[in-house]
């Protein structure tokens, strides 16, 4: 006997008479429950056998609420539970006030009969509690439900506001944007080991509140740059408005003047070629280090140093010069480097060397080949490894 334990009996003597309750729906509620109440599924399983055990699907005081089956019959309505197992799981039951001892003199469960069969007194397992707080149970299984659906929503949204970061990191990275994105993956991939394998809603919505954070602080800052190319684009159009304004007249100038500006305009009309953006020289060699060994003195300060090494790897890898010189001239003399220290840390998994760059300039010429998803997937690859060495 616990403190506990006499106010629901208490309780349960207070309870309003007549009442009644459907048995069922009350196990369904408890079930909802089952983790504000502290229970397993097993003892739920023995409170199913014991409701079985009442003739009517009605709860009812008027009709008697005591259930006096052998050990040997709960065990097996239980399906084939052990005796222990199910002592302990009673004792759960009547720990959580879902049910109550109702001991007789010598510890037997029986009842007594009057002469014309009707049940006058029984020694079990009183089922009262669970007809007195039928509504509170009710208001437990609501309150799991909510719960339960707040949780599904906010993984949904930190599931959305994962992948939008993620896809904001890539085009960042891909248009070769100001800022140190690697350091920003660093620490959303740290945010995302923080979640552990079944979290709580405030775990989610803690998490979901430092992802959106971040979120914020990325668009914040391609936001800045978008509005700063904006203006230097809107500053070179202004000055070029400003030229144009000193000459009378198209017919005054030179000559030759005149030719060069007609083959200046002709250029300007035709399509130009896909530029693709140089990256963060710390991006490449976290990406690529190996590349610094092939630079003089055994390390890459700055971008001569990366080229230096490329040309180097380009003879060692096979690459003739002329697949070189034609990615230099597509991709640009930084950018052809940064591919081969890419080739070059997937060296292992390339046949061709050569015909491998000459597709990824092919690619590029035609404005479907970026150097980011290359360099992410490396440094990811490069973190992975050093996780399981540690």
């Amino acid at each position: 006997m616990t403190l506990a334990l006499m106010k629901r009996q208490l309780d349960t003597a207070e309870m309003k008479a007549g009442k009644t309750a459907d048995k069922w729906k009350v196990f369904r509620d408890a079930c909802e429950a089952r983790t504000i109440l502290g229970i397993q599924d097993r003892a739920l399983a023995v409170l199913d056998a014991l409701l079985t055990f009442y003739p009517e699907n009605e709860l009812s005081q008027e009709r008697g609420l005591v259930v006096f089956p052998s050990n040997a019959q709960l065990s097996l309505r239980a399906h084939g539970i052990t005796g222990t197992t199910l002592r302990r799981h009673l004792a759960a039951l009547v720990a959580a006030g879902l049910i109550i001892r109702k001991d007789s003199p010598n510890g037997k469960r029986y009842a007594r009969r009057g002469r014309s069969g009707e049940l006058e007194q029984a020694f079990g397992f009183n089922l009262a509690p669970m007809l007195a707080r039928a509504e509170e149970l009710a208001a437990m299984a609501q309150q799991v439900a909510a719960e339960r659906k707040n949780l599904r929503l906010a993984k949904e949204a930190l599931s959305l506001c994962r992948r939008d970061i993620r896809k904001l990191i890539a085009a960042a990275v891909e248009e070769g944007a100001a800022g140190n994105w690697a350091t920003i993956e660093e620490h959303f991939l740290a945010l995302l080991a923080r979640i552990p394998r079944s979290p709580t809603t405030s775990e989610v919505t803690d998490t979901l509140k430092e992802m959106q954070s971040l979120r914020e602080t990325i668009i914040n800052a391609l936001e800045m740059q978008i509005k700063s190319e904006k203006i230097d684009t809107d500053d070179v159009r202004f000055d070029r408005h400003i030229q144009n304004s000193h000459t009378e007249s198209i017919n005054e100038l030179e000559p030759s003047y005149r030719e060069d500006l007609k083959a200046t305009a002709i250029e300007t009309l035709r399509p130009t070629r896909p530029q693709i953006k140089a990256f963060p020289l710390v991006m490449v060699l976290q990406a690529c280090p190996d590349i610094a060994d092939y630079a003089p003195g055994g390390t890459v300060p700055d971008w001569r140093a990366l080229m230096s090494a490329a040309v180097v790897v380009r003879t060692m890898l096979g690459v003739t010069p002329s697949a070189y010189q034609d990615a230099c001239e597509v991709m640009g003399a930084e950018n052809a480097a940064v591919a081969m220290a890419c080739i070059l840390e997937r060296a292992g998994h390339i046949n061709s060397a050569g015909g491998y760059l000459r597709d990824l300039t092919a690619k590029a010429r035609r404005g479907e080949f970026s150097l980011g998803p290359m360099l992410m997937a490396l440094m990811r690859a490069h973190r992975a490894e050093t996780k399981i060495a540690s």
